[in-house]
C-alpha cells in the first residue's frame, strides 16, 4: 500500500491486520535475549488488548496508518459491486478463502469479504463461521472507516447497511 515507512507517534491510530484499529500508546526500549529493540505499544480499541510490534519490523507485519478519504471511496465502490459470482464450493473451503483474505490486511480486500458474503446471506443461510466472519469484517471496515473519518461507528455502520438495502 504505502512504498515508504510510516513512523507512528504516541497516540497515534494503527491499522494491525486482522485485529483492526489500534492505539499507540507508548513506543519503549524492550530487552530481548540480550538485543535491545524498539517497540510500539498497541492497545487495539475493540478489546483493550496491548501487542508489541518492534519499530523496525513494523512495516513487514503490515501495521499501516488510517485509510485516506480516497481509499474510503474505492471501499464503497467494492461493497456496491453487484455482478459477484459464487461457485458452488463448500462453505469450509468458501471460508478459508474469505479468512486467508483478513489475514491479508489489505483493507479491500476485508471490504470484498464483507461484500461477498452480504452477497451470500441474500441467497442462502450462512454457516456459524461465515456469519462470524461477516461480523468480524465488518467491524473491521466499520472501526477504520469511523476512525479515518472521525464519525460514529453507528453512523458507519448505517450507511454500510443503506448500499445492502439498495442492492
Amino acid at each position: 500500500m504505502q512504498a515508504r515507512k510510516h513512523v507512528f507517534k504516541v497516540g497515534d491510530k494503527a491499522i494491525y491486520p486482522a485485529r483492526g484499529v489500534a492505539e499507540v500508546v507508548s513506543i519503549e526500549e524492550k530487552d530481548f535475549g540480550g538485543n535491545s529493540l524498539k517497540v510500539y505499544v498497541l492497545r487495539l480499541l475493540d478489546t483493550e488488548h496491548k501487542i508489541m510490534v518492534p519499530v523496525a519490523n513494523a512495516k513487514n507485519v503490515g501495521l499501516r496508518p488510517p485509510i485516506s478519504e480516497r481509499q474510503i471511496r474505492e471501499i464503497f465502490k467494492i461493497l456496491k459491486e453487484e455482478e459477484i459470482t459464487f461457485d458452488n464450493q463448500t462453505w469450509n473451503r468458501r471460508y478459508r478463502g474469505f479468512m486467508d483474505k483478513i489475514k491479508t490486511g489489505s483493507v479491500f480486500d476485508v471490504a470484498e469479504v464483507m461484500r461477498d458474503l452480504y452477497r451470500l446471506k441474500a441467497e442462502k443461510s450462512l454457516s456459524f463461521g461465515e456469519r462470524q466472519m461477516l461480523e468480524k469484517a465488518r467491524a473491521l471496515i466499520v472501526k477504520e472507516i469511523a476512525v479515518a473519518r472521525h464519525r460514529s461507528e453507528e453512523k458507519v455502520q448505517a450507511q454500510i447497511e443503506k448500499i445492502f438495502a439498495i442492492n
